[in-house]
């Protein structure tokens, strides 16, 4: 490694990204730390952790300062995937969307100056172009069409001003549209969670829109692989990275290829209405990840898709769960 670090506190590490991410770090040998306090995140996912030495799991919310800071204190580089991530559920409730991802965020970073943090990386998000022109580069304007979004930007730019100002490496990945396993059935769920769960059930999936919108589906390996490359990287600028596959399917496209895949040829999309705050286009530039961070997608859609429905364990929670809360990042 070019750097060195000891140990690595995961924000929403009980999650669906999170716990991917502190699966791979406690592989490499690192001592993990997880704060999440379970609203959105599943203690099943990091269970097979709790007896590692390596590991601990602190129940803890990022609201709440002061208990950040004594967690964060001996710790040399942070993973920030702590969110409310459902556009439906900010617009819902933008203040509680506010105080989560911007005020939960500046703690965090504030926390950071009073402790040996080297490295902070952040997740963010492709909702911040809105109605962008397609495919995004960073330097795309950023337009908003959800307070979900705006918080994105918000925490970003305290990102950027906590390097500026106080010299903290904070680097922003704006993720597009993460899947795989642990991902969640439940009202503020992705799309291909979604469309899994009603063709294992034998019913159609149901398409918002017309389905000519695009999205751009990166599979949560490449995600984390993403994240080890900005923690193990030297001079990595704190200006936003993209990372998708820099590939745009339309969702029409994607129940085509989910009913392939799981032999429900009998069955055809449905079409509804489209969501509130959902943009039309939406793929990954992602030059800047290549040069910055050697990062190269290696997961193909329809292979990550073919091992996401093989997962069993991964079906039955879809059968058991139906009404669980979304960990699905909307993006």
């Amino acid at each position: 490694m070019a750097r060195s670090y000891s140990k690595i506190i995961v924000t929403g590490g009980a999650g669906f990204i999170g716990s991917h991410i502190v699966d791979r770090i406690l592989s490499e040998g690192y001592e993990v730390v997880v704060i999440d306090d379970l609203s959105q995140g599943r203690l099943e996912n990091i269970s097979r952790h709790l007896n590692n030495e390596s590991f601990k799991f602190m129940e803890a919310d990022i609201r709440d300062s002061a208990r950040v800071e004594a967690i964060v204190k001996d710790a040399d580089a942070i993973f920030h995937e702590a969110a409310v991530v459902s556009i439906t559920k900010s617009i819902e409730d933008p203040a509680y969307a506010n105080d989560v991802n911007v005020v939960g965020t500046l703690n965090l970073l504030k926390a950071c100056l009073n402790s040996n943090v080297k490295k902070f990386i952040y997740a963010s998000s492709c909702a911040v172009y809105g109605e962008a022109e397609s495919p995004q580069s960073e330097e795309t304007p950023t337009s908003p069409r959800s307070p979900y979004a705006v918080t994105k930007i918000a925490a970003e730019n305290y990102c950027k001003v906590f390097n500026k100002q106080y010299g903290l490496e904070a680097i922003p990945l704006r993720y597009f549209n993460v899947y795989g396993p642990r991902q969640s059935y439940g009202p503020y769920s992705g799309v291909i969670t979604k469309f899994i769960y009603h063709l294992m059930r034998g019913e159609p999936p149901v398409i918002h829109g017309d389905g000519e919108q695009t999205r751009d589906f990166v599979n949560v390996s490449d995600i984390v692989e993403a994240n080890i490359l900005a923690l193990e990287r030297t001079s990595v600028p704190s200006d936003p990275i993209n990372i998708g596959t820099g590939t745009a399917t339309s969702i029409k496209d994607l129940a085509d290829v989910l009913i392939d895949i799981t032999d429900r040829k009998n069955l055809k999309p449905v079409f509804d209405q489209p969501s509130a705050g959902d943009i039309r286009h939406s793929c990954a530039d992602i030059s800047r990840a290549k040069r910055a961070l050697g990062y190269e997608p290696k997961v193909l859609l329809r292979e990550g898709l073919v091992k996401l429905i093989n997962d069993f364990e991964e079906l039955s929670h879809f059968a058991q769960k139906a009404h669980s809360k979304s960990l699905s990042p909307p993006v």
